[in-house]
C-alpha cells in the first residue's frame, strides 16, 4: 500500500502540520481525526487496515488530517470567540492548503468527508457548509451541536453565542438554510451518518436527520446497538459506509 508522509509551516494557522496519504488512486477520503486524536490515529486504529482492500484496489485514497483542537474548540484559557475564530483558520487551512494537495495528486472527481466522534462534526460541518466541494459524507458517532449539554460534554463556548458559531454548527444552520444553489449541492450528496442507541448524542443525531429530511435532502441515519462509540465499531462502520 502507497503511504506518504507530508509536513509543511502552514501560514494560516502559524505552525507546522502533518498528514498522511494511503492509497495510489480512488475517491478521495478526507479522514478528521477525534478530539484527542493525531494525524496517524486512523492508522493505529485500525482503520486504514479495515479499508485495505479498497485502497489497495484503486477505490479508495486516504488523506488523514492532524488536530488543532486543544488549540480552537477545546482551548479552555481563551475566549470562547478566539475558540471559533481559530477553529475557522483550521477549515481555511484545509480548503487552501489540503485540499489543493488533494486535487494535485488526484484528478478522481469524488471527495469524501469522515470523521468519527469530533472528527464526524468536522466532516459533516465542512461538506454541509461547502456541499460543491463534496459528493459525500460518513460521520459515525459525531455531535452537530457544540452548545449542548449532555451528560458529562459541555458547552464548547460557555454559553456565549455568535454568527460564527451559528454558522459552524450544523444543527443550527441547515434548518434556516434557503440558499437554493447550496441545497442542490447537498442534495446530489451521499450522507450517511451512523450512531449509537445509547450514545448521548443520538438525538442530536436525530434532529438532524429530521432537518435534512425537512429540506427534501436524501440521506441514510444508521442507528447501532449499544454506544457503538470506539475503534471496534468505527473499523465495522468503515467496511459498511465509507
Amino acid at each position: 500500500m502507497n503511504r506518504e508522509y507530508h509536513r509543511w509551516y502552514s501560514h494560516r494557522l502559524g505552525r507546522d502540520m502533518e498528514l498522511l496519504v494511503f492509497g495510489h488512486a480512488g475517491a478521495k477520503v478526507l479522514v478528521f481525526p477525534t478530539r484527542d486524536g493525531r494525524f496517524y490515529e486512523y492508522e493505529n486504529l485500525r482503520l486504514v487496515k479495515s479499508l485495505a482492500h479498497k485502497i489497495n484496489a484503486g477505490q479508495l485514497q486516504l488523506y488523514c488530517l492532524d488536530s488543532i483542537d486543544w488549540e480552537s474548540l477545546y482551548c479552555n484559557w481563551c475566549r470562547p470567540a478566539d475558540r471559533i475564530r481559530r477553529h475557522h483558520q483550521f477549515e481555511e487551512y484545509v480548503l487552501n492548503e489540503v485540499m489543493p494537495l488533494m486535487a494535485a495528486k488526484n484528478d478522481h472527481p469524488c471527495t469524501i468527508a469522515h470523521g468519527c466522534s469530533l472528527g464526524a462534526f468536522h466532516a459533516v460541518n465542512i461538506a454541509f457548509r461547502h456541499p460543491h466541494l463534496f459528493r459525500k459524507v460518513a460521520a459515525f458517532s459525531g455531535r452537530y451541536d457544540l452548545t449542548l449539554n449532555v451528560e458529562h460534554f459541555r458547552d464548547l463556548f460557555d454559553g456565549h453565542y455568535d454568527n460564527e458559531i451559528y454558522f459552524h454548527t450544523p444543527s443550527h444552520f441547515l434548518p434556516n438554510l434557503d440558499c437554493q444553489w447550496r441545497l442542490d449541492h447537498l442534495r446530489r450528496m451521499d450522507i450517511v451518518l451512523v450512531i449509537g442507541k445509547e450514545d448521548p448524542f443520538l438525538d442530536n443525531n436525530r434532529r438532524l436527520s429530521h432537518a435534512l429530511r425537512s429540506k427534501g435532502i436524501g440521506h441514510r441515519l444508521h442507528e447501532w446497538d449499544g454506544r457503538a462509540h470506539s475503534g471496534y465499531y468505527w473499523r465495522r462502520m468503515t467496511r459498511l459506509y465509507v
